[in-house]
């Protein structure tokens, strides 16, 4: 993730003050000179195993969602990204809405601005109803894709999909309390699941699932360019972007060229992040990185949050509470195994201690414990 790419193409689309279509570079630049320094981190409650769980009426946890959100406020971060889910729209949508309204005023109580998220292809095939334990070990165990595989082939059922985005967007187009809208996570990632596996199917099934990537990419990239489509057309105020994850020019390309921010994901070293800044620099638009910090990748919070500071770039770890999702576990780690000795992603224990006392004051010293610096 995050990988050079070659050089940025495309030019800026024409805008509306209501943001029908995408931003100028001006509104862009704009938009990000009024925010203060964007600190935070990927949130689901601990007490959910994925969106589905985290969003669906029976396990909607708003004493858990209260104490999380104050612990994140408690070391400074004033944002989180959050991962809506189509099935539980589809189900209860008026629940769903007013549960997402819930959660806007608890994150606001704690001066959060979420980042909300549609859609995702990166990890398992939705189920819905209550879903199933975590398995012991694995990192996302249950995360849920959105829609998931059938629904994106299917394009009979994108009706739903377009009402659910345009029913939330046109709900909280207008509302100060949402950061922006990030439209689909890693469109095409179907790799992740494969990596837990041994050697030597692992390396045939990653070449499989390459094959498949190209194969399954018209639908996913459909489904991207209508879903921005959509948002647009409840003409929100927030800011409208999909984040750059994988080397494949073609798609930064599509990613960049629809986003009135430019976002992306970085899970290498600190050097890498600099050249990396630099390169995406040339697509004149302010940058947003919304996943990083892998600790055994050497993605660290004190290796990177200084650089972000410096610039002055919006950042979400991935992770906040050990809790069902298991993201102390790494990609790679195998069903079973005991915790982990260093941590891959979390940054609090589930009774709020940190994970590590260094990181905390870290991050408390570069944000201020909250302060709303100018960026």
């Amino acid at each position: 993730m995050g990988a050079p790419h070659g050089p940025p193409g495309g030019s800026a689309l024409s805008s509306t003050p209501h943001g029908v279509d995408r931003w100028s570079e001006a509104q862009a630049r704009d938009w990000h000179a009024k925010q203060p320094w964007r600190v935070g981190c990927n949130f689901l409650p601990s007490s959910a195993v994925n969106q589905i769980e985290m969003w669906s009426a029976e396990s909607f946890d708003e004493a858990c969602i209260d104490r999380e959100l104050g612990w994140a406020a408690g070391i400074g971060f004033n944002s989180v990204r959050v991962f809506l889910h189509d099935l539980v729209w589809q189900r209860d949508p008026d629940g769903l809405m007013a549960r997402l309204e819930r959660f806007l005023a608890i994150a606001s109580s704690h001066g959060i601005a979420p980042l909300l998220v549609f859609f995702d292809d990166c990890w398992h095939e939705p189920q819905d109803g209550p879903q199933l334990a975590p398995r012991p070990g694995i990192h996302n165990s249950r995360w849920a894709r959105s829609p998931g595989a059938q629904a994106l082939r299917d394009r009979r059922r994108w009706d739903r999909l377009e009402a659910y985005v345009r029913a939330v967007v046109t709900a909280h187009a207008g509302d100060a309390r949402v950061l922006g809208w990030d439209v689909y996570n890693e469109p095409t990632n179907c790799f992740l699941p494969i990596l837990e596996r041994p050697q030597p199917g692992k390396a045939f099934a990653l070449l499989r699932a390459a094959v498949r990537r190209r194969a399954a990419a018209r639908d996913s990239l459909a489904l991207l360019d209508e879903a921005f489509r959509w948002v647009r057309a409840s003409r929100p105020e927030q800011p409208v972007t999909a984040g750059i994850w994988f080397p494949d020019r073609r798609l930064e390309a599509r990613l960049a060229a629809l986003s009135d921010v430019v976002s992306f994901h970085h899970y290498r070293r600190a050097a890498h992040l600099e050249r990396e800044i630099a390169r995406l620099r040339r697509y004149g638009r302010p940058l947003l990185c919304t996943e990083y910090m892998a600790r055994t990748q050497k993605c660290l919070f004190e290796t990177h949050l200084p650089i972000f500071q410096r610039e002055k770039i919006g950042c979400w770890s991935w992770g906040l509470v050990d809790g069902r999702s298991q993201t102390k576990f790494s990609w790679r780690d195998r069903a079973g195994g005991a915790e982990p000795e260093t941590w891959f992603h979390d940054v609090f224990r589930a009774d709020g201690t940190p994970y590590r006392e260094e990181e905390v004051a870290l991050l408390r010293r570069l944000t201020g414990v909250g302060a709303r610096t100018r960026v």
